[in-house]
């Protein structure tokens, strides 16, 4: 297969690369760090790249510290459904939440901060958890003329799969790099969301497929 040359109306969507995600974080992803690396190589390939960051308020609904008697990945149900409980994680201004300190993006346009409305997760770039809050990030690509995103960061299954999905959703040309990406997998949810996006036909690809140089 011929390398792919991301184009010049392509964008780098970075998910959430933050210390609560990595090694020693609040809410760690095996490997979490290991994509920096992966990620800070492909940067030179595009010209458009944004960084999103879980921002969250001390005592956020998602936190299971906030639901007495419920424990960390236990659900609740919400005005919005079925939400999974996290540990405390990447909150505002925190050591956690910060960006990884080797992440270096310097051509970076845009973070999009979420998860901040202290009663609506959100793990999508594009949309809030309760599928109504729109965080801009649509009408920003298509105003800058994007037609296609590729998608990497943490977690593959849960904020990497629900931007990727919101993306096609969209009408952008979706890839998501396996290799750079990270995923929880929680009660088989990395199956179900790589089942769930090759579905809506977001593309499955490693970094190796993309002409970096």
């Amino acid at each position: 297969m011929s390398l792919i040359s991301p184009a010049t109306d392509s964008a780098l969507i970075v998910v959430d690369v933050q210390n609560g995600f990595c090694d020693g974080g609040n809410l760690a992803v095996a490997g979490g760090a290991q994509v920096v690396p992966i990620i800070n190589r492909m940067a030179s390939a595009f010209a458009n790249i944004v960084i999103t960051q879980d921002w969250h308020p001390a005592g956020h609904a998602s936190f299971a510290s906030a639901h007495p008697g419920k424990a960390a990945f236990e659900t609740t149900e919400m005005f919005y459904g079925t939400q999974v409980l996290w540990p405390d994680h990447c909150v505002q201004g925190s050591h956690d939440a910060a960006l990884h300190a080797d992440l270096h993006l310097p051509t970076a346009q845009l973070i999009v901060r979420k998860g901040f409305h202290a009663g609506i997760d959100s793990y999508s770039a594009f949309m809030e958890a309760d599928r109504q809050t729109q965080t801009g990030l649509e009408a920003y690509l298509k105003q800058r003329g994007i037609r296609s995103v590729y998608v990497v960061g943490l977690a593959t299954d849960f904020c990497v799969a629900w931007t990727a999905l919101d993306a096609r959703a969209a009408g952008f040309e979706t890839s998501v790099i396996e290799d750079a990406c990270r995923a929880i997998d929680m009660n088989g949810s990395l199956a179900a969301a790589w089942a769930q996006m090759q579905a809506q036909g977001v593309q499955r690809l490693q970094s190796a497929d993309l002409r970096l140089a």
